[in-house]
């Protein structure tokens, strides 16, 4: 009897665990959803030419700075993509990410930071769905440009494979990333959809149907940009 007591309890403790770990992923969902949805609103935001260009979007909500010698930074968020083989169709299941580096910090200035990444073209989305990408070196990026600005900014916009925004205290600003990376969060993913998956085979190759906790994102992507503008 107490060997089958205390079977039961470690399972019972194991199962709470892996919700709890769920619902946190979940709750991260829900955060990046709001974090678009307000710098969306903002009259002097993401353009919206820029975002129906758009193949992927990653969302990281409250990045924060640590001091690790002069300073670095983590981040956890969410990364979608458009479906189908050529990003035309509706917004996919979302794979969890991590974004990470010494620039980061330094920017941050020790406040709590939104930023939000527009993968532009195919080959961006290849290199942060392949592995590890240190941004710069692997993948070209630039601080999007937002508002008005982008009618002044195809050269940025045609040369980089990835735009990245900020806002911090309601600040909304393009900044440079370069030097950071992004890496799939394989444990999140696993913590998510309850088994180990990677971020390709989540995004591209659609082994998984996008979480409830998803459909708030998914809808507000949807409703921002429909289709997909080449």
């Amino acid at each position: 009897m107490r060997r089958k007591f205390f079977l039961a309890t470690v399972i019972l403790v194991f199962l709470s665990a892996q919700l709890l770990a769920q619902q946190k992923e979940q709750g991260r969902l829900q955060e990046s959803a709001a974090v678009l949805k307000e710098i969306l609103g903002m009259p002097d935001g993401i353009p919206k030419e820029l975002l129906n260009k758009a193949e992927c979007v990653l969302i990281f909500p409250s990045v924060k700075k640590f001091a690790i010698g002069i300073g670095g930074s983590y981040g956890r968020g969410v990364m979608t993509c458009r479906s189908g083989q050529t990003f035309s169709g509706p917004w996919g299941a979302p794979a969890m990410f991590a974004l990470e580096g010494g620039n980061i910090g330094l920017q941050l200035g020790g406040q709590a930071t939104d930023f939000v990444l527009l993968v532009m073209n195919e080959k961006g989305a290849g290199s942060v769905l392949g592995s590890k990408v240190k941004l710069g070196a692997d993948a070209a990026a630039a601080a999007g440009p937002k508002g008005r600005d982008a009618a002044v900014a195809t050269d940025v916009v045609m040369k980089a494979e990835i735009l990245s925004y900020s806002r911090s205290k309601g600040l909304f600003a393009g900044v440079s990333l370069e030097g950071s990376t992004l890496r799939s969060d394989g444990g999140a993913n696993k913590n998510l959809y309850g088994r180990a998956l990677s971020a390709k085979e989540i995004v591209r190759e659609g082994k998984v149907q996008a979480p409830a906790a998803a459909s708030g994102l998914l809808k507000l992507l949807g409703g921002a940009s429909p289709k997909h503008a080449r």
